[in-house]
């Protein structure tokens, strides 16, 4: 079996192995790697004068090695044996799809939303929301949870994808970087707000296409014409210039209200409302968020397939 086989069985590997197992905290992960490696050169580069070249170097550094690192090591594995190489690159595509966990911890804080109580619900959104949810009301935390999950599938799962497409296990790992980046440095404060604005805009740039083909591909699973309207009304309205493309189309799924005022590490932020219908949200709602995920995931999985064989025929 040739390379270009190899990585499309290793795609659908990973894939089941995700919806299989999901995240299990146990498991190493290369993402605590990067975290890691992040922390170290933030540590090390964050002080004094010239911090957004410092932080410029760190974000093209980690970026650059960890492509060479897995193109060189996916090429070694190649020649060592076609089962080492497949082996390899289905665990990076499992690592790098973070679907059924989300899924999982979002489903989580509405269970325990129901069954344990607003502190507790509180409690279980901290550990999936940059927000502060010490005063969030049931609403606002099942509402919190939406929008996360829409917005993930595209920074967790959609856009790995599509890098994987782009330039296959270096791409997608890559890209993993990229998101880990922004997520430990792209904050605005005192302490990252020029250090970590390279990886912040690194980020945005990285996540333009996979951000749109997310909310078309969650219109295409919802069957919604109106996630469709709702994109082109709301999408561009976030404060983010991609997180709201996902976020619109999940809202106009479900007919619902995201957005909003929240706080953010003490920061009060005026997110612009996303809908306007500001009805209940029941469990139903996140089953059909968690359907959707999925169904998504598996239209790019398919998607990614179909135009790689068109381009090898």
């Amino acid at each position: 079996m040739d390379e270009f086989r190899l990585l499309i069985v290793s795609l659908f590997a990973g894939y089941l192995l995700d919806l299989i197992f999901g995240d299990p905290e146990s498991l190493p992960h290369p993402v605590r790697v990067y975290g890691n490696a992040i922390s170290l050169g933030e540590k090390l580069l964050n002080t004094g004068r010239g911090r957004l070249i410092k932080g410029s170097i760190l974000s093209i550094t980690l970026c650059t090695f960890c492509f060479l690192f897995f193109y060189f090591l996916q090429k070694l594995l190649l020649q060592v044996h076609p089962i080492a190489y497949f082996i390899s690159a289905s665990i990076s595509v499992f690592y790098g799809l973070a679907n059924k966990g989300l899924i999982q911890e979002g489903r989580k804080v509405f269970n325990v939303l129901e069954f344990e109580g607003l502190e507790a619900g509180r409690k279980q959104l901290s550990r999936i929301v940059g927000r502060d949810t010490g005063r969030l009301n049931p609403q606002q935390i099942r509402t919190a949870v939406l929008e996360t999950v829409s917005e993930n599938l595209s920074d967790g799962v959609i856009a790995p994808l599509f890098y994987f497409a782009v330039a296959g296990i270096p791409g997608l790992m890559t890209y993993k970087m990229i998101n880990t980046l922004d997520s430990m440095l792209g904050y605005r404060n005192e302490r990252y707000e020029k250090f970590g604005k390279f990886a912040a805009r690194l980020d945005d740039v990285a996540n333009l296409i996979p951000a749109r083909l997310t909310a078309m591909l969650m219109a295409t699973s919802g069957l919604s014409i109106r996630a469709l309207q709702f994109v082109y009304k709301y999408g561009r309205k976030h404060k983010s210039p991609n997180s709201g493309y996902p976020e619109a189309a999940l809202a106009g799924i479900l007919d619902i209200r995201f957005g909003g005022p929240n706080v953010y590490h003490g920061i009060l932020v005026d997110k612009p409302f996303i809908g306007a219908n500001n009805r209940e949200i029941s469990h139903d709602d996140f089953d059909i968020a968690a359907r959707i995920n999925h169904t998504s995931t598996l239209l790019m999985i398919i998607l990614i397939v179909v135009l790689s064989f068109a381009l090898h025929a």
